[in-house]
């Protein structure tokens, strides 16, 4: 994973080399959960929107999602603007009036704190002043539904052993073809795509780089796949566990550091063919992993899915070419080698993962610490001592332990902390409130 520049840039026009049909460029940014908003605005209007940004109510940085301002208005609901970034300007396939790019958010003439371009820029530039530069290559796995006829929805390929099968038995209306070859066209860096293992649930794979570019190109084939699924009347989620005869959608996170051009992760002569610098930066992702779960895993559903044989590490640990640890560090050695974040739910803020892993991993750095023994075999399998400590069990848990990392919160910032902990918060006491199809199967009849 080393040496290889941002791909997002690949396709990136400047506004004069838009092609004639474009006539609406949508401007957007990414949320606190990983949710695209933005603007459409006329193609001859850019101009003044780059110059004078897009003013958008900054209370949508807070906002959960059933549209409720959990933060705001303690502050008369201010303003916030969006600036946008024509390097990220790129015309999309599945609309071809339309090109889209990528916004920085201001406030009050500097960065919007909540900004998460702005935080994983951050988190490279803390990185940059140790001397390594990372590279970032994320996993998104996601469900297919179309309408069952109720008002709800259902599977639309609904077939067991479909994992790594391609063509119209696993992909019947193309969708999954069209995508990689938007994505691809898109300058994403999409190389790959397959049904994965659970029924109508696919994965396009994305070829690492740069911190921000992965973040990038993360969230706009997030965008892309909702957006183009709608247009065919189906629905793509990113929910982590949707049904309960099925396992859930994840979001792997592969890192590797690069310095003076090279992958340093890797040496030969050491244990196991990594260095230093792997052992220290697993250690801190290790140290700061009960925090890091708040932003890996931030739904009350993303829990459900972390549970002992699914392939979800369920505590504190790490391993070589082990898929049941939290970290895994993949057999490739040389410029391939890396370590595999397994926890994160499909629900996952791409720029918050990557920032937060990176915050981490720097802690660990910049201490020198040291990893426990790696394990070998089942970890699920293992006494409770030998496993590590346990993962956060719930959403409530995690956000706790993210509130009481002073390394992680300081990092961050704590506008961003605080408006993310507040609005989950919200969000666990709105469900705490809420009668489920659970309890009235359960209790009202025997009750």
């Amino acid at each position: 994973m080393s040496g290889q520049p941002g791909v997002a840039a690949a396709s990136a026009v400047s506004a004069h080399e838009l092609s004639p049909a474009v006539s609406t460029v949508r401007v957007v940014f990414c949320d606190l959960h990983g949710i695209q908003r933005g603007k459409d605005v006329p193609r001859e209007t850019l101009g003044h929107a780059v110059t004078d940004g897009l003013a958008f109510c900054w209370a949508v940085m807070g906002t959960d999602l059933r549209h409720t301002p959990v933060v705001g208005g303690e502050r008369g609901y201010p303003d916030m603007v969006a600036r946008p970034d024509l390097s990220t300007l790129v015309e999309l396939p599945w609309e071809p009036d339309v090109a889209a790019c990528l916004a920085d958010l201001e406030r009050d003439g500097g960065e919007e704190p909540t900004d998460v371009r702005a935080l994983v820029s951050r988190a490279e530039r803390d990185l940059s002043e140790l001397g390594f530069a990372a590279q970032i290559g994320p996993e998104l796995e996601f469900f297919v539904l179309e309408p069952d006829g109720e008002g709800g929805w259902r599977r639309h390929v609904d077939n067991l052993s479909m994992v790594y099968t391609v063509g119209p038995q696993a992909d019947p209306q193309g969708l999954l073809k069209t995508l990689l070859e938007g994505c691809h066209a898109l300058g994403l860096g999409a190389f790959a795509a397959n049904h994965e293992y659970m029924n109508s649930q696919y994965e396009i794979n994305l070829r690492h780089c740069s911190p921000l570019a992965a973040s990038d190109n993360a969230f706009r084939l997030k965008a892309a796949v909702k957006d183009y699924a709608a247009q065919r009347g189906l629905l793509a989620t990113f929910m982590g566990k949707p049904f309960n005869d099925q396992g859930g959608s994840g979001t792997h996170v592969h890192v590797s550091l690069d310095r003076d051009g090279g992958n340093c992760f890797d040496d030969p002569s050491a244990d196991h063919g990594v260095s230093g610098e792997l052992r220290h930066f697993t250690a801190g992702v290790l140290a700061h992993a009960p925090a890091l779960m708040a932003f890996l895993n931030p739904t009350i559903n993303a829990y459900r899915r972390i549970l002992p044989d699914s392939l979800a590490p369920t505590n504190v640990n790490w391993g070589f070419d082990n898929r049941t640890t939290f970290v895994r560090v993949p057999p490739d050695r040389g410029g391939g080698s890396r370590l595999e974040l397994r926890v994160g739910d499909g629900s996952a803020n791409p720029y918050l993962v990557t920032a937060a892993t990176l915050f981490a991993g720097i802690d660990g750095l910049r201490r020198e610490l040291e990893p426990p023994a790696p394990l070998e075999g089942d970890a699920y399998a293992m006494d409770p001592e030998q496993q590590g400590a346990q993962l956060p069990l719930s959403l409530g848990e995690a956000l706790d332990a993210l509130e009481a990392d002073d390394v992680l919160t300081g990092a961050c910032g704590s506008e961003l902390v605080e408006t993310f902990l507040a609005m989950k918060r919200f969000e666990i006491e709105r469900y705490r409130r809420h009668t489920s199809d659970w309890d009235l199967a359960e209790y009202m009849h025997h009750l």
